[in-house]
């Protein structure tokens, strides 16, 4: 990472339009945000360098990773035009990839992360997921509850059935896992470890403890 990177002018930006999220305003700070976004795509280029060996990432871009900030309002009941992070997709095919991927969003006030995992799964996906778990836990258990995947992400997160889902015993052994709707890993960075000189370096480390989850999950869902 370049020792001249700093952080700060996104944050800056985003908390800026947080509190003005209308076109009038990013059309007259425009250049803010150019030099954020130049920014983010400089970090995001630096994190595909960092991983790019070992998730087979080959050519990629922060271009074909990052996402647009211009929010889709067709059917949203809030009218923002603006999405208040700054984002990006890492994986074999950047934003548009079918493939598990590092979802990296820089945000202040504490809500910048770096997330994996079947946030949004299709019926398909989270049937095939439970059939794994079902028919052995054993391996997915050890990665995530492998000390360094506890020390970056804590426990598993998602939305969560009541009960069993259909076809699976309420007694099941792993029912708190076959009860899961998303299956998300989470790490939250606070305003001042983003602004600090071992940020992205602290991103890496979590991009990789977070690796063999997104491995697992890509060959389940195979």
């Amino acid at each position: 990472m370049p020792a001249t990177l700093n952080l700060l002018p996104i944050l800056n930006f985003l908390d800026n339009l947080s509190q003005n999220n209308y076109k009038a305003w990013f059309d007259t700070h425009r250049t803010d945000y150019e030099t954020a976004r130049d920014i983010f795509n400089q970090f995001v280029d630096y994190l595909i360098d960092e991983l790019r060996t070992s998730d087979n990432l080959q050519d990629l871009s922060a271009k074909e990773c990052v996402a647009r900030i211009y929010r889709d309002i067709r059917f949203s009941r809030d009218k923002s035009p603006y999405h208040a992070n700054l984002s990006a997709i890492i994986a074999p095919g950047g934003r548009k990839s079918v493939t598990q991927g590092y979802y990296v969003s820089l945000q202040p006030h504490g809500q910048s992360l770096v997330a994996g995992g079947l946030y949004m799964p299709s019926p398909e996906q989270l049937d095939r997921f439970r059939q794994a778990i079902d028919q052995h836990a054993g391996e997915f258990k050890a990665i995530t509850g492998n000390p360094a995947f506890v020390g970056q992400f804590g426990k598993i997160e998602g939305e969560r059935l009541k009960t069993a889902p259909k076809g699976y015993d309420r007694a099941h052994p792993e029912v708190n896992l076959l009860r899961l709707k998303q299956v998300t890993a989470l790490h939250h960075f606070s305003d001042q470890t983003v602004l600090a000189g071992d940020f992205p370096e602290k991103a890496v480390i979590v991009c990789k403890v977070m690796e063999p989850f997104l491995n697992y999950l890509d060959e389940v869902l195979q």
